[in-house]
């Protein structure tokens, strides 16, 4: 956000700027979101709405589940929230007791380490390699668990690396899951997938809290609209939790989110057809200039490339 907020003010001056900071699609969503949106406001649809959000779009996330993944998901187990960030915080809260540990990957999302940490946590971190596809290996995590761990953070496709998780490797990792270990699954680029299908964790196992949302594969970022699935056991503390935090999420915005789920399926996959293009392309182009991507990345829209032979000494100045 502080690189987003540096272009923004160096814009505003007058300068060329193109921006390689946020994961941020430049395509609209689809004309029916907007105006579900324009329609809310005009009809006053701007006050509260129930805590865990709009029946009729937790009704039609349960739908979506169901459609892409033949899983059942009862909308009272779906909070719809302000973007998924303030579904990850819920997520942890519930989990994480001081000292508790959750197994991440490295490299990782940036702020999931943060959630984990402001609630006194402990960040367990698993390397990565290039030749496991940046993914990982679950006898890895089953060596580092221990009484501590609460969970373990899965984001398949992957930020930052853009590949994807094998099936038989997260139904492994699903495997790892007892009576006092979770599975947390960022499912927040699904959609974006160029080679074979996503898969969510909820076909695996049940013992999973999900974080999804619409700024990735519907192009909504500004709407700030995300949701969490989560196990009937924990609704009532996390529906307390959010009534608590945040009230609701905005109600006209949810409107734009029903829109989003009934829209035409062409209209996201053009679009996901585009962002495979521009992978391709980007591909050739990163290489011809002498990057290594050891990895082909497969989902997201999302590069991990080594700069070691262009610039060796450090990859934050040379960024």
């Amino acid at each position: 956000m502080e690189i987003l907020e540096a272009l923004q003010k160096k814009k505003a001056q007058g300068e060329s700027v193109i921006s390689f900071s946020l994961g941020e699609p430049d395509v609209a969503p689809p004309e029916s979101v907007r105006k579900a949106c324009i329609e809310a406001l005009e009809d006053d649809f701007t006050k509260y709405t129930h805590s865990q959000g709009i029946l009729e779009l937790r009704e039609e996330i349960s739908k979506h589940y169901f459609k892409k993944y033949g899983v059942k998901v009862d909308p009272e187990q779906i909070i719809v929230t302000g973007g998924s960030s303030p579904a990850f915080l819920l997520a942890f809260s519930v989990l994480i007791s001081p000292g508790d540990e959750i197994i991440l990957s490295n490299p990782h999302y940036p702020c999931y380490p943060a959630f984990v940490e402001y609630l006194k946590g402990k960040s367990s971190y698993i390397k990565t390699r290039e030749e496991d596809g940046f993914q990982y290996c679950p006898d890895m995590i089953r060596k580092k668990m221990n009484a501590r761990t609460k969970g373990i953070l899965v984001c398949s496709p992957s930020n930052p690396t853009g590949t994807t998780i094998a099936d038989d490797t997260l139904k492994k990792i699903a495997d790892l899951t007892s009576s006092k270990r979770w599975v947390i699954s960022d499912e927040i680029y699904h959609g974006l997938t160029y080679k074979g299908r996503e898969r969510s964790i909820l076909e695996f196992t049940h013992r999973a809290f999900v974080i999804n949302g619409f700024s990735k594969a519907y192009a909504m970022t500004g709407y700030r609209l995300g949701y969490l699935i989560a196990p009937k056991a924990f609704m009532r503390t996390l529906q307390t939790l959010h009534q608590n935090f945040f009230i609701s999420a905005n109600s006209f915005v949810q409107k734009a989110g029903i829109a989003a789920l009934k829209a035409p399926e062409s209209y996201f996959e053009n679009m996901r057809k585009s962002f495979d293009e521009r992978r391709r392309v980007m591909l050739q182009g990163v290489r011809d200039l002498g990057f290594s991507v050891p990895v082909e990345p497969t989902g997201a829209f999302l590069y991990f490339c080594q700069c070691q032979k262009i610039y060796p000494k450090n990859s934050e100045v040379f960024s």
